[in-house]
């Protein structure tokens, strides 16, 4: 176990500990102290049992929204980890919050679903006058294959709160992802979180991804399952190894996270992360492929040296005290292959990042990959 790792200026409430510990929820209580809160945020590695986790945190918060949900690797104190349950809190003195579950997502009905958010969204600000700034925070079933519909659906109903959030993941193992609100757990479902608070924030998106002039096309596609069958008229995984260079039998994971491909969506490029290749030499997505989709490969960035820029960025104005960030598993996998995880994970503990790694992340009204989504808090001064 571990003492919290707020820092003297954060607003958040923050702890983490080993997937190893016993009674962790407990154990995390004890860390974030008596504060009261009006939401408790939980990401929880894959290593452990995620259903006595979230039974013992219900019991001990039962008058607060506990969220929850499987990770493919924690941020906690020291950067990236793995085998932590790591806990944020957020203070009721400054935050007001709002979590809606949405359960079933093949059965989603869109329109009830975008005027209960609005009504709530509505409901949430009318009892939180003195907190202007807002956001939404949403986690989703990193398996479901339902994230791009759902975010491009309950987007509008946020009008002027900007959408962030993440997949929940299952380490590397891509078999079972879990959410999970006040005890009650889903699978193929999402918990939406209308957040607002006296202090700044602000919700962005960064990836350090530079596009190359190198294209290909999807001629043949499973949008259902996310799978591509063939790109330029030949079997995927093998016309997808041959523009990038590599052995088509020796493509994996480390091959599609130095090698994306993005889609130009607007004036931005947005990734299309590949996930695996199946029996039948087809290609897996992580996101929304369609037939007649133009791919163009795209060349990594330093990583570290990128994060370190955005984070001065975020910073230009005021500095923030705290971030809440959910960062795609194949940034992680990137960082492993080029032996710069600690550089990285140094930069995380640098700038306070608190959060998970994910199988895909969504920003708005888009579900996107191989970024890291977040928000950043930014302490009002008084008077």
């Amino acid at each position: 176990m571990t003492t919290t790792f707020a820092s003297p200026q954060s607003l958040l409430r923050k702890a983490q500990v080993r997937c190893t510990t016993t009674a962790p929820a407990a154990c995390l209580r004890a860390q974030l102290g008596d504060t009261p809160l009006s939401l408790l945020v939980l990401f929880v590695t894959s290593q452990t049992e995620f259903q006595l986790v979230i039974a013992e945190a219900e019991k001990l918060y039962p008058d607060t929204d506990v969220v929850a949900c499987t990770t493919a690797g924690e941020i906690g104190e020291a950067g990236y980890d793995d085998g932590l349950i790591v806990a944020v809190g957020f203070p009721s003195t400054d935050f007001a919050s709002k979590s809606l579950a949405i359960g079933d997502l093949d059965r989603f009905q869109a329109e009830a679903e975008m005027d209960r958010i609005a009504q709530e969204r509505v409901a949430l600000q009318e009892r939180s006058g003195d907190m202007e700034n807002g956001f939404a925070f949403l986690i989703v079933d990193g398996l479901s294959l339902r994230e791009d519909t759902l975010t491009a659906t309950i987007s509008p109903a946020l009008r002027d709160m900007p959408l962030f959030g993440a997949s929940a993941g299952d380490g590397t193992n891509f078999r079972n992802t879990m959410v999970a609100l006040n005890g009650h757990i889903f699978h193929n479902g999402a918990v939406l979180n209308l957040i607002r608070s006296i202090h700044q924030t602000e919700v962005f998106s960064l990836d350090h991804l530079v596009p190359t002039n190198i294209q290909m096309v999807v001629t043949d596609a499973d949008p259902e399952r996310r799978i591509v069958k063939s790109i330029n008229a030949e079997p995927a995984a093998r016309e997808y190894a041959r523009i990038v260079g590599k052995d088509p039998d020796q493509l994996d994971r480390f091959t599609f996270a130095s090698h994306p491909v993005v889609v130009r969506i607007g004036g931005d490029h947005h990734v299309r992360a590949i996930q695996q290749v199946n029996e039948a030499g087809e290609l897996v997505f992580f996101s929304a492929i369609d037939e007649g989709m133009v791919l163009t490969v795209a060349e990594p960035a330093d990583m570290a040296a990128h994060l370190r820029e955005k984070m001065e960025q975020l910073s230009q104005d005021a500095r923030f005290t705290d971030i809440i960030g959910c960062d795609c598993i194949l940034r992680r996998i990137e960082a492993e292959q080029m032996q710069m995880t600690r550089e990285l994970s140094d930069v995380l503990a640098q700038y306070n990042v608190t959060g998970f790694s994910t199988y895909g992340e969504q920003i708005g009204p888009l579900h996107v990959n191989q970024t890291m989504t977040g928000v950043a808090f930014y302490r009002k001064e008084a008077g």
